[in-house]
């Protein structure tokens, strides 16, 4: 039985653009055990993202205030045509509303070679053969934030996509990211969509989904 996270919108699209956190401990916090909040069906295929609202940037310079993050939209559209389990991981410290403000945290984490906390429970991976890891691209690089996810869990002899949104850099360096942090575990076809098109991405979405397996239809 699936438990569903109820999103503002479904039709509000947010932008992913360049973006970080700050330096902090690498351990997960139990603190606030709703925060990071997982979805869970009967799959064998685990989609754990990060996705941020508030001001984001797009490719033509411009700016737009989003109530759902790009990525989060991504997620919900596969869990529409995949059977796979969604859990949403959150930032202990909260992502800036404001975009620029969150380029310069962002800024600072690479820089420090940071791990931002993760707020909430880390989900159990057992049972799953196949684990997909979305997030934006800031600065051409996943979010510090995701480096804290997949150094705290065991990823090794399952099969990892990465699912991305982006604003002008495409997938940037996160197969070189995974591949890094991931060495036992296989890195399947990335699914990479430009953030003002997540919510017309659905064909795309689903081609990816046919031609990894992920889907029938």
């Amino acid at each position: 039985m699936r438990t569903r996270r109820a999103l503002p919108s479904r039709r509000a699209v947010l932008g992913a653009g360049v973006l970080t956190t700050i330096g902090c401990t690498p351990t997960p916090t139990q603190e606030d055990p709703v925060s990071s909040t997982t979805r869970r069906g009967s799959g064998r295929v685990l989609m754990a993202y990060f996705s941020r609202a508030g001001e984001n940037y797009y490719y033509y310079g411009g700016r737009r205030d989003l109530e759902v993050g790009n990525t989060a939209v991504v997620a919900e559209t596969i869990a529409r045509f995949a059977d796979v389990d969604l859990h949403e991981m959150r930032a202990a410290e909260p992502y800036p509303h404001d975009y620029d403000a969150t380029v310069q945290r962002n800024t600072r984490e690479q820089d420090t070679d940071a791990r931002p906390r993760i707020s909430g429970a880390l989900p159990d991976l057992s049972g799953y053969d196949i684990v997909l890891l979305g997030s934006g691209i800031w600065s051409v690089h996943v979010p510090m934030i995701m480096r804290t996810f997949v150094e705290a869990v065991d990823l090794s002899g399952r099969t990892v996509h990465p699912v991305v949104t982006h604003a002008v850099s495409g997938i940037g360096q996160a197969e070189g990211d995974y591949r890094e942090l991931l060495p036992g575990a296989d890195l399947g076809e990335s699914l990479v969509v430009q953030g003002e098109e997540v919510g017309t991405a659905e064909p795309q979405i689903r081609a990816w989904l046919r031609r990894t397996g992920l889907a029938d239809g």
